[in-house]
């Protein structure tokens, strides 16, 4: 992926009529000096490859298993996400660590897989408000990357989002310095486990990420990109934002 990203993560939305809006982003943002990546549901990922083809829109997955094949009921794995054309795949969201019991091994063996398979692992990473509040922010997001990121990761393969639980769909996000924080805490330790690699790592800011608050985020050090929720299911909403990013 390119180092500055705006990746859309539609989660358990869309239809097929809602691909018509690869077709505005292409033509809105040919040439841009950014990556475009939308992450449609599974049920929409060859159609969305069909859609974005010579585009500048490239498409990602919601997540896979860390098997290849196997006995793994209404899973997907890596591989299949790449035959049908995805070149990225999210892993380790917190909705996912929530819901279904992840843990930083989970997402490990998930990004490895990826990566196996020939495609970008995008790692989330994030406190919650309880976390946060009790100052301990920054060694729950250092002990998930410490576990979640592959040793031999490097920045071809590798997409790091921070993604405060507390600001997911909530409108909250927070302060600058603290985005800031994190992002410089995150680098450092991807330079001290990766090597000069970890400084070319995108760095990727998400929860509540919108137009009016994009260029102010994306004019932060170490804030390559954004992982949008919301705002990435119309073009309306999610063109500005690339526009931010684009002018960054």
């Amino acid at each position: 992926m390119p180092r500055k990203l705006a990746a859309g993560n539609w989660k358990m939305n869309g239809s097929p009529e809602a691909l018509a809006m690869i077709d505005a982003l292409s033509e809105a943002h040919d040439g841009v000096n950014v990556g475009i990546l939308i992450c449609p549901p599974a049920h929409l990922l060859a159609a969305a490859r069909v859609q974005a083809q010579n585009g500048p829109v490239k498409i990602g997955a919601q997540n896979c298993h860390s098997a290849p094949s196997g006995a793994h009921t209404g899973d997907i794995s890596a591989k299949m996400l790449a035959d049908v054309g995805a070149e990225a795949v999210i892993v380790g969201h917190s909705e996912r660590r929530e819901a279904y019991g992840e843990t930083d091994a989970d997402v490990r063996a998930k990004a490895e897989a990826a990566q196996g398979a020939g495609l970008t692992a995008i790692v989330c990473l994030g406190e919650s408000l309880d976390q946060r509040e009790a100052g301990e922010a920054l060694p729950v997001i250092r002990s998930q990357l410490a576990g979640s990121v592959p040793p031999d990761s490097s920045a071809e393969n590798l997409v790091v989002a921070y993604e405060p639980i507390w600001a997911i769909g909530t409108g909250k996000i927070p302060t600058m310095d603290q985005i800031a924080e994190v992002h410089a805490c995150l680098r450092a330790d991807l330079v001290k486990s990766l090597g000069a690699a970890g400084n070319d790592v995108p760095l990727l800011y998400g929860g509540s990420v919108k137009a009016a608050n994009a260029a102010e985020i994306f004019a932060l050090p170490d804030v390559d990109g954004a992982l949008v929720g919301g705002a990435s299911l119309t073009a309306e909403d999610f063109s500005p934002i690339i526009t931010a990013l684009n002018q960054s």
